[in-house]
């Protein structure tokens, strides 16, 4: 397939207010968004962009410091770096207070204990931010904007994100599911207690003691249920405008090296297996054929620049220069050999 001018992106991903941008590490997933929210906004489209990478580079390029609340860039450019850990604890801290409606009040110590060391639980940071970007990813059309831009972590967590409202929606049905059944139960214990205890307020106490639910009143039940009610349709809205073409556009950043080609070729293919065919790919750090000497003299001189800068700020370590090469460097020996090049 032939190459685009670069301004046909705009022109394509113009019509589309949701736009994931992402890729291997490393590859310009960060500017390529910034790039894009930038432009937007300059045509007067309210914008806001989202990262979700908790490397933290959307501040830099923006050259503003960023958090988990939104912060104004331009009249047109809102933005925000999501903090994972901020998130894990805002989640939690919403799901003490959902059990903490309807638990019996002896039982909370042990269960605040529970939620503390569920935060480092594999999945914790992803779940939390996964409802967290679908907050967003549902709430930017309220809020007028004409676009969001995610800017995501490497391929593999992108992935994953995109994939979750789904599998997190099928969770949230099951424990749904669970809970009526639960609640139908308790109903036909309550309704035979009722018969064959009703004097006895010592038996009735201890079942309260025993049981770390207790059902004291139906409503909190009703609470719980309410809100795992609204994060399912939270997911499935989510969901919804992922797998919807003519809302969400998913473009996959690489640059022309061996690396990025396999996992970009990775990437499609899983894609492409959830229904979630990618709108395009941008090539970045293409190096145009007719370069002069005079613009690699340059971007030496640039280097050396920096390379002060570097020696400044890491006085403490030993640094080591790598040098670009002429070809990839694949397989033990080409490996071996780039860690015994003399320094140019």
């Amino acid at each position: 397939m032939a190459l685009h001018p670069l301004h046909g992106l705009v022109e394509q991903l113009a019509p589309q207010p949701i736009i994931f941008i992402g890729g291997k590490g490393g590859v310009g997933k960060t500017t390529t968004a910034a790039a894009l929210a930038s432009y937007y906004a300059n045509q007067g489209k309210k914008t806001l962009i989202v990262s979700t990478d908790p490397a933290h580079s959307l501040g830099d390029v923006l050259n503003t410091k960023l958090n988990n609340a939104k912060t104004a860039i331009s009249p047109y450019l809102d933005a925000i770096e999501l903090n994972p850990d901020v998130i894990v604890d805002e989640h939690f801290a919403q799901v003490e207070r959902t059990i903490t409606s309807y638990a019996n009040p002896d039982m909370m110590p042990k269960i605040r204990e529970h939620l503390r060391l569920s935060k480092s639980a594999p999945g914790a940071q992803e779940a939390a931010m996964l409802e967290s970007m679908c907050q967003h990813l549902v709430a930017a059309a309220d809020a007028g904007y004409e676009h969001i831009i995610f800017d995501t972590a490497p391929t593999g967590h992108t992935l994953r994100l995109l994939v979750l409202p789904e599998m997190m929606g099928a969770w949230t049905d099951g424990l749904l599911a669970q809970q009526r059944r639960q609640a139908k139960l308790r109903s036909v214990a309550t309704h035979l207690d009722s018969h064959n205890q009703k004097g006895n307020q010592t038996k009735n106490h201890q079942n309260d003691v025993a049981n770390p639910f207790a059902t004291k009143k139906s409503d909190r039940w009703e609470q719980a249920v309410s809100v795992l009610e609204k994060r399912k349709q939270l997911f499935r809205q989510a969901g919804l405008l992922l797998h919807d073409r003519t809302q969400t556009a998913i473009v996959l950043v690489m640059t022309a090296d061996v690396l990025p080609l396999a996992e970009t070729k990775r990437a499609i293919e899983q894609l492409e297996d959830s229904k979630l065919t990618p709108a395009a790919i941008v090539i970045n750090q293409l190096i145009s054929t007719t370069q002069s000497d005079e613009f690699w003299r340059r971007r030496a001189e640039r280097q050396q620049q920096l390379m002060q800068d570097i020696e400044k700020n890491f006085s403490k370590y030993p640094l080591y220069p790598i040098y670009l090469q002429q070809t990839d460097v694949r397989g033990t020996d080409a490996l071996s050999r780039l860690l015994s090049t003399v320094s140019q």
